[in-house]
């Protein structure tokens, strides 16, 4: 049955939740803005929708596409139907958000101007939970060093695309340990030609394979941080 055949203000809370994580999983933006307009209509916070039915729905995408389910385009639809109801939940979202599961900044390195699996382990992340200070692309480690600074992130995400700026993730984590920083933070590398090794080699924490992975991985870290037990 599809959406349109479906009156979303007719739906019990619910049933009207169950039929928000299938749009998300469909990547119908404009279903999801007026889910999360009804329920928070309905006396939702801004807190509880966010959690039940939008980070709730994009877990259910999360584990299909770590298990090959689903493929990168489809996560990119469902992430950016994430994000048209994060924009509605945004500014209601207290800023104490004593809920939200950390801070991450991500952006990809020098040098390289690949961000297409960046853009989705930050949209993934953002519907985990996390709040996401996307750098963009190029980044030199003045930029990284800024972002820590201003934000205080728990995460710092780096991304490489080409076997030539890949050493510059070490030049990056080299200088947070030169300025005694490197053990404030939980650092997560990813891209197409790293591997573990790599990620060891150059000082990080975890080196992610793709977005679930990463989700996934964020999520452990924070919580062994926090002697958090798992949500689950």
């Amino acid at each position: 049955m599809s959406s349109e055949e479906i009156v979303l203000e007719s739906l019990p809370d619910d049933e009207l939740v169950k039929q928000m994580h299938d749009d998300l999983y469909d990547g119908l933006a404009d279903e999801i803005v007026r889910g999360t307009e009804i329920l928070l209509a309905r006396g939702w916070s801004a807190e509880k929708t966010l959690s039940e039915a939008l980070v709730e729905g994009m877990r259910i995408v999360g584990i299909d596409f770590r298990d090959g389910i689903l493929f990168v385009p489809e996560v990119l639809l469902a992430a950016n139907a994430m994000k048209a109801g994060m924009e509605v939940l945004r500014p209601l979202l207290s800023e104490s958000s004593a809920d939200r599961m950390g801070k991450v900044v991500i952006g990809t390195v020098k040098g390289d101007i690949h961000d297409i699996g960046k853009n989705l382990v930050a949209m993934m992340l953002e519907g985990a939970g996390f709040e996401v200070i996307d750098l963009g692309i190029n980044n030199p480690v003045e930029d990284y060093l800024a972002a820590l600074e201003e934000h205080k992130p728990e995460i710092l995400g780096m991304s490489a695309l080409l076997t030539t700026t890949m050493p510059y993730m070490k030049v990056v984590v080299d200088t947070m340990v030169e300025r005694g920083i490197r053990d404030d933070y939980i650092v997560l590398v990813g891209g197409a030609p790293l591997n573990e090794e790599f990620g060891k080699a150059v000082g990080a924490d975890a080196y992610c394979r793709d977005a679930a992975v990463a989700v996934e991985t964020a999520k452990d870290l924070i919580r062994r941080k926090h002697n958090r037990p798992p949500a689950d």
